[in-house]
């Protein structure tokens, strides 16, 4: 059986020495009552909300290079490129927000809308799809998420199913592993990370504008959502996670799925926080005991004050990660 300790040493040395000096815990935070295992999660329909919300959320841009932006509204956080061969987009939103979204586009500069990217399968990165390939663009994708989008799926988590797509929203080319685009006068790569939030993950690196966007492996000061029903696990995300800190500078712009814009030490921030929970979880759960032993241990309760702030609740967490060991 391979142990946390022996995935760590192979995943993980470079992190680890980053973080050689950094404090060892967070401060202690209340506690919260459990949630039974068996229970479905007493959650509103986020998704439900986060339509209603579309038609008038304001989209807050930000300019993070002289061509590359961010659009933070409702749903996922979006990159835009722009330059002379058109726009390029990461994420869509939800479908309500496709107006607001069209109209900050319109302000960038007067190009039009190519290619847009999903960094995976989820409602709150792909709802806007269709509204965004009737506006011109292409999309593209890792597979799994054209395979997921064009089936029903559901998010047992949050109680949440979802009907397949429409054929206008599904992504229209996809691959495997990596792939390369030449944009913009930019090198931008597509990365797909294995089995972490979802099975449909990618990340995407601007090279030349030293720009990522995590997609959905980066809650920045959030317990993340880890999709098991969808392959997700929370190896699979530290090694996400991983790949991404390789590959950063101090100077890249690291742009998370949801929350605000970071940078390589607050990854690494939320890296630490993972391998911490999931340790623990995992002594836990080697030892024998169940999932309520485990949440009712709340091997969360030091982290909670900094981390309990998203739609992902502590005992939701210790749901997520206990089954995906």
């Amino acid at each position: 059986m391979t142990t946390r300790r022996d995935f760590l040493r192979t995943s993980a040395t470079a992190c680890a020495l980053f973080w050689a000096d950094r404090a060892a815990h967070l401060a202690h935070a209340a506690q919260n009552p459990p949630l039974q295992p068996s229970a479905a999660p007493q959650a509103p329909n986020i998704f439900q909300a986060m339509r209603a919300a579309g038609p008038t959320t304001p989209v807050k841009v930000t300019r993070l290079t002289d061509t590359i932006f961010l659009l933070q509204g409702v749903g996922g956080n979006i990159v835009v490129h722009i330059g002379p061969d058109g726009k390029l987009m990461i994420d869509s939103s939800v479908a309500t927000a496709a107006n607001r979204i069209r109209d900050a586009l319109e302000k960038l500069d007067p190009h039009a809308l190519k290619l847009l990217i999903n960094t995976h399968w989820h409602y709150d990165h792909t709802d806007g799809n269709a509204a965004m390939h009737d506006a011109g663009a292409f999309i593209i994708a890792q597979e799994n998420t054209r395979l997921r989008l064009s089936t029903p799926q559901k998010v047992e988590i949050f109680n949440l199913s979802f009907p397949p797509s429409p054929t206008s929203g599904l992504p229209q080319e996809t691959f495997s592993d990596q792939e390369k685009l030449y944009f913009d006068n930019d090198e931008i790569h597509l990365v797909h990370t294995p089995n972490a939030h979802t099975d449909s993950d990618i990340f995407i690196r601007f090279l030349n504008g030293n720009v990522i966007h995590t997609g959905d492996l980066w809650f920045n000061g959030m317990y993340p959502l880890i999709d098991e029903g969808s392959g997700g696990t929370v190896n699979g995300m530290i090694r996400g996670v991983d790949q991404v800190i390789e590959i950063a500078d101090d100077k890249t712009k690291i742009v998370p799925g949801h929350g605000p814009l970071g940078d390589k030490t607050a990854l690494a921030g939320y890296r630490e926080m993972l391998t911490t929970v999931a340790n623990r979880i995992e002594k836990l759960k080697i030892s024998g005991q169940s999932l309520a032993q485990v949440i009712a241990q709340k091997p969360t309760a030091d982290l909670d004050a900094t981390w309990a702030k998203g739609n992902m609740k502590p005992d939701m967490f210790v749901t997520v990660v206990y089954n995906t060991l």
